[in-house]
C-alpha cells in the first residue's frame, strides 16, 4: 500500500510543480506584454515599468486571460492606438512564446 501512496504523493508533487511553473511563464508573458503596450503608448521607461505590473495584477481579476485582453484593449484604445481584440490576442501568443522561452533558458 506504501507503493500507491508515494506514487500518488509524487504525481501530486509534480502536478504542484507544473501548476508552478505555468503560473511563471504567464505572469512574465503578462509582463513582457506590458512592455509591449507601454512601447505602444511611448510611454517612459519608469511608466513602462509600472504599466508591465499593472497588467501583470489585472491577470489576478479572474480566471483565463479576459482580463487581460480587457485592461490591454481598453489602455491601448484609450491611449490613440488603433488596435483589436485579434490583434491583443496574437501578441499574447507571441508573448507567451517568449516567456517560455526565457523561462526555460533561466531554467536549464
Amino acid at each position: 500500500m506504501t507503493g500507491f501512496s508515494d506514487r500518488e504523493k509524487a504525481f501530486e508533487n509534480k502536478m504542484a510543480r507544473d501548476e508552478e511553473v505555468e503560473f511563471r511563464i504567464t505572469a512574465r508573458r503578462n509582463k513582457l506584454l506590458g512592455q509591449w503596450a507601454a512601447e505602444k503608448m511611448s510611454l517612459t521607461q519608469e511608466e513602462s515599468e509600472a504599466y508591465a505590473k499593472s497588467v501583470v495584477h489585472a491577470d489576478f481579476e479572474e480566471a483565463g486571460d479576459e482580463d487581460v485582453v480587457r485592461k490591454l484593449l481598453g489602455d491601448l484604445t484609450d491611449a490613440g492606438v488603433a488596435i483589436d481584440d485579434a490583434a491583443i490576442r496574437a501578441a499574447m501568443d507571441e508573448q507567451m512564446v517568449e516567456a517560455r522561452r526565457q523561462f526555460e533558458a533561466e531554467n536549464s
